[in-house]
């Protein structure tokens, strides 16, 4: 009676042997007999891509339930009763409907960076390493019935589409809301075009746009590959898918996006850059809109600039006390050069832009240039860089010598010329702000020189160089206290008996982390000392909720290194020290370092641990 049992099965199934494997199971555990079995595994190959478990099910061999118990306890994995389950509809963006049908699995929670997923295949091994490439979750699999799976699929990725249906609805409700201004028609706008007027386009891209900024997005990128358009947000730093239009949409989506953008929507080979402004619910926003020709068509990145959600007050930032009244006193001087460096998107526009309010009075005449202008400052003449018609940082800079000015905000320093003007301008009674792309503040210095200027212009101009970086809030809904293990520790090159001292922290810095903590922690600090241990700290992390969409991170946070060129630093540059010759005299002056700062707002509650070893360098 054996032999039928090792019938082949199609490849396209489960693969035969698991199939094999489970029916010896089914039979070992008396839940069928070998007929029953033969007769399964008959009506299983006839039915390419069913699972066993399904068949027997189906058939009415044995319960859903049973076979569920059978399969947790001889793979000792956690079962599930899906019926108590109310699945998170926003989970389902994580994995694509075509993968949850195809091998039956199905998100169920998230809780800091681990998913998990209900499976009907204990086996399918290669379906685990999908979804945490799909997601870039870790992935904890669970099982459930495979009738109860697909069930619920079915209900839940309906509800999803009813979801994004319903979001339609409402834009068409609230179509008065939504106001493209200034709507823009160029040289290859045809009748054809018009096809991507029609409503079903208009109110979903409205949809999007209107969505992205109440959900506080920075960038909405629309992504072509070879079978399906995706779309995500940015948020707090973080790409998040939010949907996959259909396919078919896709021509008439970016062709939409680039008629608002006033771009050119016949040429398809080369990248285009354009504007969208939109008003939103009485709100005017920009969009700065950018196209780039990919592999299965454009790929469009709209960046927001929000000016309701810029802030120009430093202290909500997160800076601290003394780097604050440092930066105020040297922005505050009548000539000289501010300097701010960090990576891209690490907020040194804003950090500039925060700077430039706190001196637009009246009496003085503050230029800038910009590539691009993100934002419109009332009182401050912005000039946008033009590399194509000659206009670049160094041509700007040169023409505002001439228009009076007392304070000059330059984009980017980039080369010897930009730098050179800038530095002559310093020294010539004006205040110069700029930004730099180095890892630190000492490095700038080197930055600096590495570009030709010489360390006496440098030592002379340069007043203060302020180093920055984001990282992620803990969410304040379900900020929670955290135990970390020995190995995140060591990703911070410090141990549990590690002092605080020998971090560099000094009481006074300490004093300012009390002060300015978490309710949550502020209690947890009273007798912080340099002689604290880090195994004595208090650490949070956000356990997850609806304000955070599971994710504990809620929010953005600065961390700020802020360098005051003091007479024996402009001595150290001028004799040609190196950067970490720079850094450790700071220190020993009281300069917090990105990794210091970092520490403070893990003991203040606001960030997490990994995200400050992310973010900066020991």
């Amino acid at each position: 009676m054996s032999a039928p049992v090792a019938t082949p099965v199609p490849p396209a199934t489960l693969t035969g042997r698991a199939a094999e494997r489970i029916g010896e199971l089914l039979v070992r555990e008396g839940l069928l007999t070998r007929e029953q079995l033969i007769r399964a595994l008959e009506d299983h190959v006839g039915a390419p891509g069913q699972r066993l478990g399904y068949t027997v099910v189906k058939l009415g061999l044995v319960s859903e339930t049973d076979v569920v118990r059978m399969l947790a306890r001889q793979y000792r994995l956690p079962a599930v009763d899906l019926s108590r389950f109310r699945v998170d509809l926003r989970l389902l963006k994580l994995v694509p409907a075509e993968l949850a049908y195809r091998h039956s699995v199905l998100p169920l929670r998230l809780e800091g960076r681990t998913l998990t997923v209900a499976l009907a295949d204990p086996l399918a091994l290669g379906v685990i390493d999908d979804l945490k490439f799909v997601t870039r979750y870790d992935i904890q699999p669970v099982l459930a019935g495979e009738g109860s799976i697909r069930a619920a699929i079915e209900k839940s990725y309906e509800a999803a589409e009813l979801q994004m249906a319903q979001v339609l609805e409402q834009v068409a409700a609230e179509e008065e809301d939504i106001e493209v201004l200034q709507p823009g028609r160029d040289e290859g706008y045809d009748a054809s075009a018009a096809l991507v007027d029609e409503a079903p386009v208009v109110r979903l891209v409205n949809a999007l746009l209107r969505d992205a900024v109440l959900k506080g997005a920075s960038d909405i990128h629309f992504e072509c590959f070879e079978h399906e358009l995706r779309v995500r947000y940015r948020v707090d730093g973080a790409l998040q898918e939010v949907m996959r239009p259909p396919f078919k949409m896709r021509a008439a989506l970016i062709s939409r996006l680039k008629i608002m953008a006033s771009l050119n929507i016949a040429e398809r080979r080369v990248p285009q850059d354009g504007r969208i402004k939109l008003k939103v619910a009485r709100k005017v926003i920009d969009f700065r809109v950018s196209t780039l020709p990919t592999l299965f068509g454009e790929k469009v990145v709209l960046r927001i600039l929000d000016k309701g959600n810029l802030t120009l007050e430093l202290d909500k930032f997160g800076i601290e006390a003394r780097p604050e009244r440092e930066l105020m006193e040297a922005i505050a001087n009548p000539y000289g050069m501010v300097l701010v460096t960090g990576p891209t998107g690490s907020g040194k526009t804003t950090t500039l832009y925060s700077a430039l309010a706190k001196v637009n009075t009246g009496d003085v005449n503050i230029m800038t240039a910009e590539d691009p202008v993100e934002y419109n400052l009332h009182g401050i003449n912005q000039v946008p860089v033009r590399q194509d018609v000659g206009m670049t940082f160094a041509a700007a800079l040169r023409a505002f010598l001439r228009q009076d000015p007392n304070i000059i905000m330059v984009g980017e320093i980039r080369d010897l010329e930009t730098g050179g003007i800038a530095i002559k301008a310093a020294l010539t009674g004006h205040m110069v702000m700029s930004t730099l792309h180095t890892n630190s503040a000492p490095e700038t210095i080197t930055r600096l020189l590495d570009m030709g200027l010489e360390p006496f212009n440098v030592a002379s101009a340069v007043n203060l160089i302020l180093a920055q970086r984001l990282v992620r809030r803990v969410c304040g809904g379900c900020r929670t206290r955290h135990h970390p293990d020995d190995a995140e520790l060591a990703g911070a090159k410090v141990r549990r008996d590690t002092r605080l001292r020998e971090l560099h922290f000094t009481a006074a810095a300490l004093s300012d982390a009390r002060a300015r903590a978490t309710p949550e922690a502020a209690p947890l600090l009273a007798g912080l000392s340099p002689d604290t241990t880090i195994g004595e700290l208090p650490f949070f992390r956000g356990a997850g909720c609806d304000a955070c969409g599971g994710t504990g991170l809620k929010g953005r946070q600065g961390l700020y290194e802020v360098m005051t060129m003091t007479a024996g630093l402009k001595k150290l540059v001028m004799t040609g020290a190196d950067a970490q010759a720079l850094r450790d005299a700071a220190i020993a002056q009281g300069m917090l370092t990105l990794r210091m700062d970092g520490w403070l707002k893990v003991l203040k509650g606001v960030t997490t641990l990994d995200q400050v070893i992310r973010e900066t360098s020991a």
